[in-house]
């Protein structure tokens, strides 16, 4: 059985799925595809049904709950870090009011955390990789960063404005969940529950061999250094990823909640995992 397995070209999605993508792994009659797309193209995607597994953010589960359930392993969850508002001096968020800014989707997580932060702003979207240059340009007055740039935006002498994930763990006590893996309802459930363990051997053959998964991994770090690329990859690949818990899954059930709260996203009932 083919299985299209979608997920971002970003260098810690490339190291999650390293054992899958290079054969590693006995996938028992399973053939993996991998598809690579900005999260932005995946979240509409998945509004579709269109692939059987693929990476979304949480924020957008609010609009393919009837096609997906959300897997237990393979998020990116940050513990007191997360996507930045971004600026090119160093402004307060009250300054920003009415301001515009870059975002990188409206089906993002990121979006959905600075509407839940900050809701006064024009939002002007573009994709994420393009937004640190639009800020330094001043084509924006702020932008809001996700992926590799929470780590790189010193180096175009920009400065963060808050951290969406610090905001929210002080706000909430709470992880803050940003992306998740989900698999398509309609799938048989012995086929789901092979998927679904053969993604977490996937990541765990790479914590366990980090090395040589991280060598993979950088041919999709865009420039990144071993050393940021390393960073990177320990921000949104470790243990809860391997496993989200019920922290995990707490959180995403309280970050939607906070969304339908201020009506930015439909109501979404009860959230089914897989593990």
């Amino acid at each position: 059985m083919k299985i299209r397995l979608a997920h971002s070209p970003d260098a810690d999605d490339a190291f999650m799925f390293y054992g899958l993508a290079k054969g590693k792994l006995d996938t028992q009659g399973i053939e993996y595809e991998h598809i690579l797309k900005d999260i932005q193209t995946l979240n509409e995607w998945a509004r579709e049904g269109r692939m059987e597994v693929t990476a979304i953010s949480a924020h957008a589960y609010a609009y393919v709950k009837d096609k997906y359930a959300i897997l237990t392993h393979g998020g990116s969850i940050g513990k007191n870090y997360g996507p930045m508002i971004i600026a090119k001096s160093p402004v307060t968020m009250e300054s920003l009011k009415g301001k515009k800014i870059a975002i990188p989707g409206k089906l993002t997580s990121a979006y959905l955390a600075m509407k839940l932060c900050f809701p006064d702003f024009q939002e002007v979207i573009m994709d994420f990789d393009a937004i640190m240059e639009a800020v330094a340009n001043g084509v924006v007055d702020a932008g809001l960063i996700i992926h590799e740039g929470q780590l790189t935006y010193r180096e175009k002498g920009l400065h963060k404005i808050v951290d969406l994930g610090e905001w929210w763990f002080e706000k909430m006590g709470m992880v803050l969940p940003m992306g998740v893996n989900a698999i398509r309802r309609d799938l048989p459930e012995d086929i789901k529950k092979k998927v679904s363990r053969q993604l977490k051997e996937s990541i765990q053959y790479s914590l366990d061999n980090r090395e040589a998964a991280l060598d993979y991994a950088l041919a999709f770090g865009r420039g990144l250094s071993r050393d940021v690329a390393d960073k990177f990859v320990g921000m949104w690949v470790n243990d809860r990823t391997v496993d989200m818990g019920e922290e995990g899954q707490q959180a995403i059930r309280e970050f939607l909640k906070q969304g339908e709260a201020k009506k930015l996203i439909p109501t979404v009932g009860e959230i089914e995992f897989v593990s």
